[in-house]
């Protein structure tokens, strides 16, 4: 049991270092982002829906097609790919502290846990779907026909403008424990309701 943990640990520190190799040359935009995402200035969160409302009103106002929006996504993230590298450095400077590299390390490692988590759900199903046929059936039929009617009800750019938001907005929620606290604030609600559903079947 120890020595597989130890392989996991080796695993995911090896699987960290070549993260960190890769995005070596987004460095400091990654580390600019992260400052913005965990909300470390207090105008970040407004800044970031600024940001998010302006592009998705442009959206809205350009109206492209499907193959003009991909067409332009994809030639954005081109670009980005090309100019970052080349301009980083001379914008934010080349030389990291340790403070900035072992922030850097973390969000890599953090990347790294993420994307082991999503391939062990998808692995999941895959096992469900071979062991218990029926339930998978079943379960992805009332998810998908749940989503299907969601998208129905809902305008789908705003319905995609709420998962954008909410997906920038998680980080610096969880930082400042604002998730946390609602949380907590619904488990006693849903105790209290409990607790009096109890008493009044005594």
């Amino acid at each position: 049991m120890a020595e597989g943990d130890n392989n996991s640990v080796y695993q995911l520190a090896a699987e960290t270092a070549s993260l960190e190799e890769q995005l070596q040359g987004w460095g400091e935009v990654i580390l600019m982002t992260d400052k913005v995402l965990r909300w470390e200035r207090a105008w970040f969160p407004l800044a970031l829906m600024s940001v998010v409302s302006f592009s998705f009103l442009m959206i809205y106002y350009l109206d492209p097609s499907v193959l003009s929006g991909v067409s332009c996504l994809v030639m954005f993230l081109c670009l980005a790919d090309y100019l970052v590298p080349a301009l980083a450095p001379r914008i934010f400077g080349s030389n990291k502290t340790t403070e900035q590299q072992q922030r850097f390390h973390e969000i890599c490692g953090n990347l790294v846990k993420c994307r082991r988590r999503i391939v062990g759900w998808w692995k999941r199903l895959f096992t469900l779907k071979e062991e218990k046929p029926k339930m998978y059936f079943m379960t992805m039929v009332f998810t998908l026909a749940v989503v299907a009617w969601i998208g129905q009800q809902v305008h789908n750019l705003f319905l995609t403008y709420l998962i954008v938001s909410f997906l920038l907005l998680f980080p610096g929620l969880n930082q400042h424990g604002i998730i946390t606290k609602y949380i907590g604030m619904a488990k006693r609600e849903i105790n209290k309701l409990l607790k009096h559903k109890e008493k009044k079947n005594e």
